[in-house]
């Protein structure tokens, strides 16, 4: 029983680190090397959603209906308006956390005009699920593209966060926005740690 135990935490252990991974589709981080700070900017347009791949318009139909089935209205109401402000500021200040933990030469900041812009393009959102004692985390995958700031169109650097599972570290982790925040924290961190092994 012992070794079975064991195997199935390994697989799980495994299985997780495999997802949690940057994919490094062009450039480098040397561009960076003398530089203070990036400003990042967050795209939530065309994300799909969960293992069916719904559209944001039918998740929130989806999930406005399970509302609205188990309470009322002014659940309803609070649920979207918290959806809200976590896609308007709050999944990009979980970036931040994530990434200036590990990033200390360069920062990464929201509103500033730096020579260079990270662009997180989300495409895929896996919002997870929570029961109690019981939880499973969501998951994100991205497009982390740096560009010059003045001329968007010029790209430096492309890396991809494909599946990246997030943690249970916020306050609001029990409800689908602070499953997805997490995600986010956790590949801002993988970004930080990643540029710090080259800007040190």
């Amino acid at each position: 029983m012992k070794k079975l135990l064991l195997l199935v935490v390994l697989m799980f252990s495994t299985f997780t680190f495999a997802q949690n991974q940057l994919n490094f589709e062009s450039g480098t981080f040397d561009f960076l090397k003398d530089q203070t700070e990036v400003n990042v900017q967050l795209k939530f347009d065309n994300v799909l959603f969960q293992a069916e791949n719904y559209t944001e318009a039918q998740y929130l139909e989806k999930r406005k209906a399970e509302t609205l089935a188990k309470k009322n209205a002014e659940a309803w109401t609070k649920w979207s308006e918290a959806w809200q402000t976590y896609k308007d500021a709050e999944y990009l200040n979980y970036f931040l956390k994530g990434a200036n933990g590990w990033s200390k030469q360069v920062v990464f900041k929201k509103d500033v005009k730096p020579k260079y812009t990270l662009i997180i393009d989300t495409k895929w959102v896996y919002a997870g699920w929570h029961a109690g004692l019981v939880a499973q985390e969501g998951k994100l995958t991205s497009d982390l593209i740096f560009v010059e700031t003045e001329n968007p169109s010029k790209v430096v650097m492309k890396i991809q966060g494909d599946a990246i599972l997030g943690k249970k570290t916020n306050k609001d982790f029990t409800m689908e926005y602070g499953r997805i925040a997490a995600a986010y924290e956790v590949t801002g961190k993988l970004v930080g740690k990643a540029l710090k092994k080259v800007v040190r």
